[in-house]
């Protein structure tokens, strides 16, 4: 259940269970539902058939499984299922670096590491906060949808920025970005609101990226074609800046 204190030294129960399908995809799922049984009672199978497929995938595209998130004072974990294509020094987004009038300060201008992980639509679409802290900006700009696998994707398509500030003043911004098929962004939080590391704050439909920007001085602990897990695989310790070198096999 939720709040269950899980430890590397065994405490705590896991079993393994259907997850829940969010309830922003449980409409979806009724109106095909209802296609389906209709297509079925008039004896449309060629229609009927493919309907019912549809419901399962819906279903299995919305899913919201259950996550044991990492504590730590400075632990950044991963907003998105998915696999790490990008990592790049860059300038932050315009967008977090101006004065938007509520006396908050941006991002500190000058490069930062992003991190890009790109959802195909077989990964979990539900995003989680990277760290614990207070909402500070939610920032929706309308814009393409290319391949979200682009680099240009972080400036021209669709996207929503959002940058939480802990307690101590250090923030961490991240992007949610849609891509060639996703064609919304649904967001679950607003300014002001306060949040734990792993928490919902938002789902991209079918198939997106989102980018994570990380402060000077600190490292990824990810990789270029690692795949992450939403609220679970930590994507960097805030001041730890190491290099990790991987092998594929």
């Amino acid at each position: 259940m939720a709040g269950d204190i899980f430890d590397n030294r065994g405490r705590g129960e896991a079993a393994w269970g259907w997850p829940a399908v969010h309830p922003e995809g449980r409409k979806f799922m009724l109106v095909a539902g209802a296609l389906s049984l209709a297509c079925a009672w008039m004896a449309w199978e060629t229609l009927a058939w493919p309907l019912g497929v549809l419901v399962l995938c819906i279903g299995a595209f919305f899913r919201d499984p259950r996550r044991v998130t990492p504590q730590g004072d400075n632990l950044v974990v991963a907003p998105a299922d998915g696999l790490v294509t990008l990592i790049r020094q860059v300038d932050p987004p315009r967008e977090l670096l101006q004065d938007d009038g509520s006396g908050t300060p941006g991002l500190p201008a000058g490069p930062m590491t992003r991190i890009s992980i790109f959802m195909s639509v077989f990964d979990v679409h539900i995003n989680r906060a990277p760290i614990a802290g207070s909402v500070r900006r939610v920032v929706y700009l309308p814009g393409r949808f290319l391949n979200a696998d682009l680099d240009k994707a972080s400036e021209e398509n669709e996207r929503q920025h959002i940058l939480i500030e802990r307690a101590d003043g250090r923030q961490i911004a991240f992007t949610q970005i849609a891509g060639l098929i996703a064609r919304r962004i649904v967001p679950f939080v607003k300014p002001g609101d306060m949040i734990a590391a792993g928490q919902r704050v938002g789902l991209i439909r079918f198939g997106s990226r989102v980018d994570v920007y990380l402060p000077a001085g600190t490292e990824p602990k990810v990789l270029i074609g690692q795949k992450t897990i939403a609220g679970e695989t930590v994507l960097a310790e805030l001041g730890s800046a190491p290099l990790i070198e991987g092998v594929r096999q």
